[in-house]
Parts: structure tokens; C-alpha cells; sequence
């Protein structure tokens, strides 16, 4: 967990602002590939980020258990840092498996969240799976040597997020338990955790989205207080991809009345 801090008034001292900000990654990502945002986040309340299980670094202690994989899991560990917090309800901002991780913690501990926001991630990927990753996952070498190497390798904007994520271009994780971690996805649907929930939610697709097609446009005719975004022209890391369209968004949702 790091805390980053947030806005201060004209006397120094810390304004509250909308409250706590709990940033939360993607799969294969980390707490720190959000640091082009958190400047400007921190105008709005007190930034918070965290390493989600199983991408805290190479020698991270693996799953003693299958349930250890589930959703549930990182919705209590999501549970215990808001206690731990303790600044009142907070918003989260996530992305992909952090979207989805944001929505169920809302789902089920209401009284600690405030409002979302819910980048490129949908409720339901049954019948896919992640066992076709695994020719993919082969391709990659040991070790990047640099950050020009990944984006050699994933593109531009995907490279540099997870040359920013490794330790020292090596993974801080295993690739068959983050193969895990997506599988549960394609088996179980979450639609009952997003109907339940109950606060202002922004919700951001990408034109490139990676979640089935019109899903998300569903999420907000579903659920009133729920507003929806596309970003055309945007892969799957809207705010690395679309910045400044990513900011304006977020900034303007976080500016109405949340309550």
C-alpha cells in the first residue's frame, strides 16, 4: 500500500476533497503504472495504491489453495486496506480486473465506497478462456533488457505499462497463476454484483475494447446512477492510451455531488 497524498488548502494543511482514491490495477499490472495519474488525482482527494495479490514480485507466495485465485479473495484484501484507510467511504478507480474488483467490493460492502469508476471491464466472459494464452505467454523471454524492448514486443502503450509493473524487465508474478486469476472469468458471470450496486459509477470503453460487445453500454442502462463513456480509437488502457479524454472524464465525474 502507498499513499500518495491529496489536495491542500491555502494554510498547507489537507483539504478532504471527495475522500479517499483507491487506484486499482490490472491484471498483470501494479499499483505504480498508475503514477501519470496520480498528480492530478491527488486535486481531488488522497491517492492510495497497492500491489493486488500475486503481482507483488517474482518471489511472491503462491496460492495455497484454489479459492486463494477467486474473486472473493481480492475483494477482502480490497476490504481490509479501505478498513485499514479509515477516511470514510472511498472512491475507486479500476481497471480491467481491478473494474471488476471495484464493482463486487461495492457489492458487498456498500458502506464503504462512494462512487466508481469503471474502465474496459464487463460482467460476463463466460464460455472464453485464458488456456490459449499459454503460446503466447512462451514467446517471452526471461528478462527484458529495456523498455523499448517490451514495447517492441506489446506495443507502445501496453509496453510500457508492463515494463513499468516488472522488477528490473523480470515479472513480478507468475504467468500461470495470472492465467488462473482470468480464468475464473470465462466460467461465472458477475451481473448480480453490478446490479447491487448503488453509488455513481463512471463507466469507460475503450473503441478497442477487450470485453464482449455491448456489455458495457448494458451496465449503464441497467443501473440509473451509472454513466457511460466510449473512447474511440482507445485500447484497453484507456488512461495510458487516451489521456487527456481519460482525465476530462474522471475529472468531471469526480466534480458532481458523489453521495
Amino acid at each position: 500500500m502507498r499513499d500518495h497524498g491529496g489536495p491542500v488548502g491555502a494554510d498547507g494543511q489537507p483539504v478532504r476533497g471527495v475522500g479517499p482514491i483507491v487506484l486499482l490495477h490490472g491484471l498483470m499490472g501494479r499499483g505504480r503504472t498508475w503514477r501519470r495519474q496520480i498528480p492530478w488525482l491527488r486535486r481531488h482527494g488522497r491517492v492510495f495504491t497497492y500491489d493486488a495479490a500475486f503481482h507483488t514480485g517474482a518471489d511472491a507466495v503462491p496460492p495455497q489453495a484454489p479459492d486463494e485465485l477467486g474473486t472473493e479473495r481480492f475483494v477482502a484484501d480490497l476490504a481490509e486496506i479501505l478498513v485499514w484507510i479509515d477516511q470514510g467511504p472511498a472512491v475507486l478507480v479500476g481497471h480491467s480486473m481491478g473494474a471488476l474488483h471495484a464493482w463486487c467490493t461495492a457489492a458487498a460492502y456498500p458502506e464503504m465506497v462512494s462512487a466508481l469508476v469503471i474502465e474496459d471491464m464487463a460482467p460476463d466472459f463466460r464460455g472464453q478462456t485464458t488456456r490459449n494464452w499459454t503460446p503466447w505467454f512462451d514467446s517471452w523471454p526471461d528478462r527484458f533488457t529495456s523498455m523499448a524492448h517490451a514495447q517492441e514486443m506489446f506495443g507502445a502503450v501496453a509496453g510500457r505499462y508492463f515494463y513499468e509493473a516488472f522488477d528490473d524487465g523480470r515479472l513480478h508474478g507468475s504467468l500461470s497463476i495470472w492465467t488462473d486469476i482470468a480464468e475464473e472469468w470465462g466460467g461465472r458471470d458477475f451481473w448480480d454484483e453490478w446490479t447491487a450496486v448503488r453509488v455513481p459509477s463512471l463507466v469507460i470503453e475503450a473503441g478497442f475494447t477487450v470485453t464482449p460487445p455491448g456489455q458495457m453500454r448494458t451496465m449503464c442502462s441497467t443501473n440509473r446512477r451509472a454513466q457511460y463513456l466510449q473512447v474511440p480509437g482507445a485500447g484497453h488502457l484507456v488512461h495510458d492510451d487516451a489521456p487527456d479524454v481519460y482525465r476530462g472524464a474522471v475529472e468531471a465525474f469526480l466534480a458532481a455531488p458523489i453521495g
